[in-house]
């Protein structure tokens, strides 16, 4: 079985933001080593520009479930979380909203080795063409919960965010706290990965825990924003009884963990995350999945992730199980995105960065467009011209 969150992560983020692990012929010029990086004019990254009709806002929550206590700190206190909730907005309202803060960026670059390499400034600076104090759009929208992969942050699934809430989503993409090496909570607080020393000492049982964590979290998080006295001011916007969630990496295998405890989400997705936690044999209770992943996720021979078999065959609700070639396991992220705009590929997964944005936001919301809204997806009935990349697998049930 496979355990991908690891050196994986490491050697992806090298590649997307420009270390100088990259090899020779990938790497773009940069400068001398006795050249400091603040001489050297900064690419201005971009995101993909949000394809929907609506105008972005993005707004950030700190929310504390003082009912639990952390589960890898209990002494810290009370469950944390940060929260990006992205929504649909009035054109030409809010400022400009930054991809993270430079004290992020830098200690994202800190810890994969890049320090002094690249400009946390440039990556901080990402437009992602959302705007903070936004006016909300008028209606009322489906919620859509995003949770990244181990160790990652949520501004790695801020396009996927960026782009449904220009659909017309209300989109909540969650930090859990001391799960990620990048994340400042409020009064700069700079909080450990504890999750990570935990699972490696206890190994993938230790995943399965951060799964089922991660779903309490989340019903957290529901109760937070659809309750009577909702922690975000826009919250009305929100249509409670269309909920859905999809994840990453081990957020995927959060998406089914919250499904299988808590009945509000409608709808999941999982992006290439072993199950390390099980979808229950008895299923989920009729609700629909999408499965997004590699073709290691079902390889010609065999299948290399056991558990996408195992658990396929546990699904008992409207499913498909989706396979990218030449997709590596960050494809369903912004890195790919970013490595690209820097001029750098990862070649461990040759499919051009641009289709990779395309097909994850394309898919992402065509599941979505067809089980919280109603509206039919020609695009999930079956393989298409326009995305020859992607292969409906069909395993025996």
């Amino acid at each position: 079985m496979r355990t991908r969150h690891r050196a994986t992560a490491a050697a992806l983020l090298v590649l997307a933001l420009g270390a100088t692990a990259v090899p020779p012929a990938l790497a773009s010029p940069r400068p001398a080593p006795s050249t400091p990086v603040a001489d050297v004019p900064a690419p201005r990254l971009r995101l993909p520009a949000p394809s929907g009709p609506y105008a972005v806002g993005e707004d950030t929550l700190h929310l504390r479930d003082t009912g639990r206590a952390d589960p890898y700190v209990p002494e810290a206190g009370a469950r944390e979380l940060l929260v990006s909730v992205f929504y649909p907005a009035r054109a030409g309202t809010g400022a400009r909203a930054p991809y993270m803060s430079t004290e992020e960026a830098e200690l994202l670059l800190e810890s994969r080795g890049l320090g002094g390499v690249a400009a946390p400034g440039a990556v901080a600076a990402t437009e992602t063409y959302a705007r903070t104090g936004a006016a909300p759009a008028r209606g009322r929208f489906p919620l859509v919960v995003l949770s990244p992969g181990f160790g990652q942050s949520r501004f790695t699934l801020t396009s996927l965010a960026a782009d449904l809430a220009s659909r017309g989503y209300v989109v909540a993409a969650v930090d859990h706290a001391h799960e990620s090496v990048a994340t400042v909570f409020p009064g700069g607080r700079v909080l450990p990965c504890a999750a990570c020393a935990y699972v490696e000492r206890v190994g993938d049982a230790g995943l399965a825990e951060v799964a089922r964590g991660r779903a309490e979290d989340v019903s957290f998080l529901l109760d937070r924003l659809t309750g009577h006295h909702p922690a975000w001011r826009h919250a009305p916007m929100i249509d409670r009884g269309s909920i859905g969630m999809a994840g990453h990496s081990i957020g995927g295998d959060c998406a089914a963990s919250t499904m299988a405890a808590d009945r509000r989400v409608r709808a999941g997705v999982n992006m290439d995350g072993t199950f390390y936690d099980p979808v229950p044999a008895a299923g989920l209770k009729g609700r629909p999945f999408l499965m997004l992943g590699t073709e290691a996720d079902h390889a010609s021979g065999g299948t290399f992730d056991t558990t996408w078999d195992r658990d396929w065959k546990r699904l008992d609700g409207w499913k498909r199980w989706l396979t990218v070639a030449g997709a590596g396991h960050f494809t369903f992220t912004d890195l790919p995105l970013l490595g690209a705009e820097l001029g750098i590929a990862d070649p461990s997964a040759p499919l051009p960065a641009g289709r990779s944005g395309d097909i994850t936001r394309d898919y992402v919301a065509a599941f979505f467009d067809l089980h919280l809204k109603g509206v039919p997806q020609r695009l999930l009935a079956g393989p298409t011209p326009g995305n020859p990349e992607v292969t409906f697998q069909a395993p025996a049930r």
